[in-house]
């Protein structure tokens, strides 16, 4: 009888350690993958930010472009107004953040160039607050 006590802990050894083996195995693998994972989404971060870059850049020309055109605004800061409303809310920007800016400022320019007496000075530091909100996203474009 003593010698079928090691053959039957052999049998029952054998399938643990295959067990074990695969679990070792498996969790090597799901190593790898996971190296692999983090690496594409890496990648895929950063390709998404180069994206981004590349939007909000192409917005930010958007909006410097239709600001400098029209009335020069230290000659004629209520025409310079009127002639930007317009072709602000016509900007349709990739960028989100750049499009709620645009048109916080075209709407401020809408309010400056209607105001008359007290409600112009409140609506002109509204259009400052408005090209600094632009500016702070796109640096220099409604200077």
């Amino acid at each position: 009888m003593s010698s079928n006590v090691p053959l039957r802990q052999a049998r029952l050894v054998r399938p643990l350690a295959l067990l074990a083996c695969a679990l070792l195995a498996g969790s090597t693998l799901a190593g790898c993958s996971s190296s692999s994972s983090a690496s594409a989404s890496a990648s895929a971060s950063a390709s998404a930010s180069a994206l981004q870059g590349t939007t909000l850049q192409q917005a930010c020309t958007a909006v410097s472009t239709v600001l400098a055109d029209g009335p020069d605004p230290d000659a004629d800061s209520v025409g310079y107004a009127q002639a930007q409303v317009l072709p602000l809310r016509q900007l349709k920007l990739s960028d989100s953040a750049v499009q709620q800016a645009a048109n916080q400022l075209a709407s401020a320019y809408q309010a400056f160039s209607t105001a008359s007496g007290g409600a112009a000075t409140a609506d002109a530091i509204a259009v400052t607050k408005a090209q600094n909100a632009v500016n702070a996203l796109c640096p220099g474009a409604a200077s």
